[in-house]
């Protein structure tokens, strides 16, 4: 059995802020952290449920990343939704000895870890896969941290809105 937790659902959309009114105000989402992976060409931000799960919205930095692909195919929806284990060697393992196919296989990070379940072995879905290092309130904090060496780049909601707001992203 995969001893896993589901984390969050995260859901691709065009406009990040315009989805806080229904995740933030009408749901009562709590703002968590967020960030740019510029080389992957995808901003997002998590939000966190008052009974508990987590949002993630995902949006494309550019109109070449695989976002940008997945909303012009699909449209804004459901992009993935993701399973945290302790031991993601023993997941990985559980599932392929058990013929499931994993994609997008990172195992390098020191605070996050993840594999995919290829939708076509999950009935349509995208599963992620994930070990972390970190609790939420961790990531918090390290997503208030200076580490511009990093892949990628932490942001505000603030941030985020001011960016969409005038159709200018951060630089990365």
């Amino acid at each position: 059995m995969l001893d896993a937790a589901m984390d969050h659902t995260a859901i691709a959309v065009r406009s990040i802020a315009a989805a806080v009114p229904l995740v933030r105000d009408a749901l009562g989402g709590r703002f968590l952290f967020a960030g740019d992976v510029p080389a992957r060409g995808f901003r997002w931000a998590q939000f966190q449920l008052p009974g508990g799960g987590k949002f993630e919205l995902v949006t494309p930095l550019g109109q070449d990343s695989f976002l940008a692909r997945f909303l012009d195919r699909r449209g804004e929806g459901v992009h993935h939704v993701t399973l945290k284990v302790a031991d993601i060697g023993a997941a990985i393992q559980h599932l392929e000895t058990r013929g499931v196919r994993l994609v997008d296989v990172s195992l390098e990070g020191k605070g996050w870890k993840e594999a995919f379940i290829h939708p076509k072995d999950a009935h349509g879905t995208l599963i992620q896969i994930a070990e972390s290092a970190w609790s939420d309130e961790d990531m918090a904090r390290h997503h208030v941290s200076d580490h511009a060496a990093h892949d990628h780049r932490h942001l505000t909601l603030e941030e985020i809105l001011a960016a969409e707001a005038s159709s200018v992203r951060p630089a990365g």
